[in-house]
């Protein structure tokens, strides 16, 4: 086998191990989308939902959003908006792309008023909608930031037109985009405009931007293309046999090949991740938000459910003379509050996941309630001592009651400590266990390779395997 051929064979090897890999990372998202789908399901079916229609209503929209994501997935459709001020030739990119005209570019600003979408098959095994946008420094500013917003969060890829030197305005949306955990790729049009000797220094501009700023970090070369969608005609001087010379006006072809090649890579390579990996954060953002509307309307009755268990847990622990059933029971009543939270907010908890949040509640609370635990289980040894004894010297019960009403406080604080606590590890952890949007998302990006761009969204959002 010549090395051409081994060159070759190798990176069918390649692409067959990131065609494997995009497949789980897209079965792993179906998976999670039709679990958090078919637990609510079971919610509205066994009457928890259907018995409050406020709640019902409330989740509505993210219900519908969950739906029309796992059609999202089943499609196969990746979704690339693209980003820019007026008249940085956003429209002109995309149809260069296309290799039509279809959409309207001219040299007023403001062409684009609305988002546009339009269908591109680059290749036999890749269908891409294409998203153009109004610029982003338009009028009605509250209304675009809307718009902007609800495009990003459907897209799975980002590209940002430029076409001079970037602006502060340009610069900071340039920041927002790159926090919204979504790969984009910076696109500097018109480059036609400038002479060879200038490209150089403005692609070393553009890598750095962002170097300066805490939250953002240099861009890589292939998060940078230079283009030329609609290159300016040029005069051009024509030699006729018959010795005549006219200049006439031609308009060379764009140039996109870059941008397209780096495309096809990127959804050749890991496109069907980055799919997985949108749908995964839609999900995970509409089940927070589900967590937190259940929450903030069963407020009343979670404050309820503490205060009983409080006054319950503090009660059993006054009245125990045992000193070790004191941390048993009391430890028993702590996962019955957490169970009971749950089944409020109609989120499902087995024993076993109520002891990890206890568990984690106990340790992340800067030793505050172990130390509670282990004051009362001293006073609770002073406690069982004294009632020992109280029979041969009566004063002793007086120690019993001091004892006893001193750990049944401290029993009552760590109660409503612990309620409270595990109200915020349910809104906030609604999204993780097994399949749990948050979970998948882990896994997705535990698993990419250091050349893809997925790689690089990992680092932005600072997880670290």
């Amino acid at each position: 086998m010549s090395i051409l051929e081994r060159v070759k064979a190798k990176s069918v090897d390649i692409m067959s191990v990131y065609r494997n890999l995009q497949e789980t990372h897209l079965n792993r998202a179906r998976a999670s989308l039709r679990q958090a789908l078919s637990w609510y399901g079971y919610l509205r079916k066994s009457g928890q939902l259907s018995s409050n229609p406020e709640l019902l209503g409330l989740m509505k929209p993210e219900l519908e959003a969950l739906n029309a994501t796992l059609n999202k997935l089943d499609s196969n459709v990746i979704r690339i908006a693209v980003f820019g001020l007026v008249s940085r030739g956003k429209s002109a990119v995309l149809n260069a792309l296309l290799g039509d005209k279809i959409l309207q570019t001219g040299p007023l600003n403001g062409v684009t008023q609305w988002p546009r979408s339009v269908r591109w098959q680059p290749s036999d095994k890749v269908l891409v909608e294409l998203i153009d946008t109004p610029g982003l420094d338009e009028i009605e500013g509250e209304s675009r930031a809307d718009m902007a917003r609800e495009v990003v969060h459907q897209a799975d890829l980002i590209l940002f037109v430029v076409s001079g030197d970037i602006t502060r305005t340009e610069y900071q949306a340039l920041l927002q985009l790159r926090r919204s955990q979504k790969p984009l790729i910076l696109v500097f049009n018109k480059i036609d405009l400038y002479p060879d000797t200038d490209q150089g220094a403005i692609y070393q501009n553009l890598q750095q931007l962002g170097a300066g700023h805490p939250e953002a970090k240099p861009l890589l070369p292939d998060e940078i293309v230079m283009v030329a969608a609609e290159p300016a005609a040029m005069e051009v001087r024509v030699e006729w046999p018959d010795g005549r010379v006219t200049y006439e006006w031609e308009t060379p072809p764009p140039q996109v090949d870059e941008l397209k090649e780096i495309i096809l890579n990127i959804l050749n390579r890991e496109g069907r991740s980055l799919l997985a990996l949108n749908a995964l954060i839609q999900a995970r953002d509409a089940e927070a938000a589900i967590a937190q509307k259940t929450i903030d309307l069963r407020e009343k009755e979670a404050e309820e459910i503490i205060w009983q268990f409080t006054k319950y847990k503090a009660l059993a622990v006054m009245l125990n003379p045992i000193a070790f059933l004191d941390i048993l029971g009391g430890t028993v009543a702590d996962l019955a509050l957490i169970r009971a939270l749950a089944r409020l907010y109609g989120l499902p908890m087995t024993s076993y996941e109520a002891g990890k949040i206890l568990k984690t509640i106990l340790f992340s609370s800067g030793g505050l309630l172990l130390g509670e635990l282990g004051s009362s289980f001293i006073l609770g040894l002073g406690k069982t001592t004294a009632a020992i004894t109280s029979g041969d010297n009566p004063s002793n019960i007086t120690a019993f009651a001091g004892s006893a009403i001193a750990q049944a406080g401290i029993a009552g604080y760590g109660a409503y400590s612990v309620g409270k606590a595990a109200q915020v590890y349910l809104e906030k952890g609604c999204t993780w266990g097994q399949l749990g949007a948050s979970s998948v998302i882990q896994e997705i990006l535990s698993q990419v390779d250091q050349n893809t761009i997925l790689y690089r969204l990992r680092q932005e959002l600072g997880i670290k395997y």
